[in-house]
């Protein structure tokens, strides 16, 4: 019987299959879109023919591509055209950020920034919208948190949306406001809505503009599948699953996307979209929804006050008995279902709602998850095995926050229980890792760093060094950790003969280099479903 003949081949000292702890050298064939043999380099011969591309590395790692298990497509390729105030360590540099910035986009309608958090500059005061308006006086201006659950922007921004003193809040949203009552440009949560309604109101053209970079993006980044995460009802204006088709139509969807729209009680609507998007490379993989916000602005949802402000341990952003409601009855309809869950209530409430629907429904292999999973009580890190659930986590948040700031919210009782990644991996819990992008960059490696070394925001101190995983682990939470959150172990996250060809081949081998050097190595090449999608080596030889 004749061999297939392999489209493309590559080969290595080091390749990480996830199968063992540890690289080994191996040669890998792939025809198509799967891994048709690996092996030797020499017994890998077999398989070349006239058109066989081959790339022989020497100590560069092969390894599965990085499966991002939580991002918000759009969101982030927005956010990459936008303003980044991460660096501001002053609400002067942030503004001087913003000004420059403007400056450099006098066509553009809205001046549009992120990551800016006022816990790192040196007043840890918040900005209010008489500092925006000096910088951008005549245009409206719109700046999300590093959190991305509240946002700073100026008169003009809050004008369009019609925001005034007399404006109510909405449900589970805040609209800052001054001593004298008028709007001081802060909105929380839900009260975003009204002016990312405006600012994100782009046309057809643009929105394929903005996805073009992202994939372009996410190639160059070693990064082959995603899940794109509904990202509240005033985001909903950028989702457009038609567009991502139109993509995969045309053979230009260069990233497979995993797509969870909202859990919000219209289940006709969500099997639509799953019965719609139901292929290898854009499927409808489950529903997502916000149980709570975030521990910075106090709207994350705890079990016990917050230790800097005594009146309020957050809220949830519908009422319990709604959530679970809609949990027994989405995963009786066969859904897996992901909660954004940071604080210990949200995620007691998560796993609540969880186990009634075991008990309304049977046990079934559901694939449910938790999202984020900062501050859990102790209590409850069981019940990840107890009931199967994946700790979708994202450890390069822990060095987000400043970390004087987020434990004066939740003192030092709670703080033992901050980021617990192997204390939950201890316990038998699934871990998936991803990005949150935009909320943080894309690069895969970041977090990968922050898993092995837990090193917080000082860029000096461990925090937690028991949390700290191994390499090998933390590449694994990375692709078959997430291959598993949503049932496609069977074809991804391992490189295994008959699976599809999804690899990432970085500069270096992470097992050989210091720590300190992991976030800054490079992909070379990135091959999504058999082909190369981003190519960034000169160690090809044409066969």
């Amino acid at each position: 019987m004749n061999k297939q003949i392999a489209d493309l081949i590559v080969s290595s000292n080091a390749v990480f299959t996830g199968l063992s702890e540890v690289p080994v050298p191996a040669s890998i064939a792939i025809a198509n879109n799967r891994i048709i043999g690996i092996g030797s380099k020499e017994e890998m011969m077999a398989f070349t023919g006239e058109t066989t591309k081959v790339y022989s590395f020497e100590d560069q790692l092969i390894m599965p591509g990085f499966h991002d298990f939580h991002l918000h497509v759009m969101d982030g390729a927005v956010a990459m055209e936008s303003a980044n105030l991460f660096s501001a360590r002053s609400e002067a540099e942030a503004l001087e950020i913003i000004r420059d910035f403007a400056e450099s986009k006098p066509d553009e309608p809205w001046v549009i920034g992120s990551v800016w958090d006022a816990g790192y500059w040196e007043t840890k005061q918040l900005p209010n919208r008489y500092a925006l308006d000096l910088v951008v006086p005549d245009r409206p201006a719109l700046m999300f948190h590093a959190e991305g659950h509240y946002a700073w922007v100026n008169s003009k921004a809050l004008k369009i949306a019609g925001i005034d003193r007399n404006t109510e809040n909405p449900a589970f949203g805040i609209i800052g406001k001054d001593k004298n009552g008028e709007p001081d440009g802060l909105l929380y949560e839900k009260a975003m809505g009204a002016v990312i309604k405006h600012a994100y109101n782009f046309t057809k053209e643009k929105k394929r503009e903005l996805f073009q970079n992202f994939l372009a993006y996410a190639a160059s980044q070693g990064v082959t599948a995603v899940h794109d995460l509904f990202a509240t009802e005033s985001l909903a204006i950028l989702t457009d699953y038609g567009l991502f088709k139109e993509f995969e139509d045309r053979g230009e969807l260069t990233t497979r996307i995993h797509l969870w729209p909202a859990l919000d009680g219209d289940l006709e609507r969500a099997k639509h979209l799953r019965e719609t998007y139901q292929t290898d490379m854009l499927r409808v993989s489950g529903l997502k929804q916000f149980i709570d916000g975030v521990i910075t602005a106090r709207t994350a949802y705890l079990l016990e006050p917050y230790a800097d402000q005594a009146d309020t341990r957050g809220e949830t952003s519908f009422p319990p008995d709604m959530i679970k409601k809609w949990v027994v009855e989405a995963d009786k309809a066969g859904f897996s279902i992901r909660f954004h869950a940071i604080g210990d209530g949200a995620i007691r409430l998560a796993f609540d709602s969880y186990e009634e629907a075991q008990k309304a429904n049977g046990k079934r292999d559901s694939r449910h998850s938790i999202e984020h999973v900062e501050v859990i009580h102790p209590d409850d890190i069981h019940r990840f095995k107890e009931l199967d659930v994946t700790a979708s986590m994202q450890p390069d948040h822990f060095a987000m926050s400043e970390r004087g700031v987020y434990t004066e919210r939740i003192g030092a009782e709670r703080e033992k229980y901050v980021f617990s990644i192997n204390t939950l991996q201890k316990a038998g819990a699934r871990l998936a890792f991803g990005t949150d992008f935009p909320i943080d960059i894309l690069n895969p490696l970041l977090q990968i760093y922050r898993a092995v070394t837990r090193i917080d925001s000082s860029g000096e101190t461990v925090w937690h060094p028991h949390e700290r995983i191994t390499l090998a682990e933390a590449l694994k939470a990375y692709t078959a950790g997430s291959a598993y959150g949503t049932f496609r172990e069977n074809e991804l996250g391992t490189l295994e003969v008959g699976k599809l060809a999804d690899i990432a081949v970085l500069e270096r081998n992470l097992f050989a280099i210091p720590v300190e050097e992991i976030p800054d190595t490079k992909a070379q090449l990135t091959i999504v479903d058999g082909k190369v999608v981003f190519d960034h080596t000169e160690t090809l030889i044409q066969k």
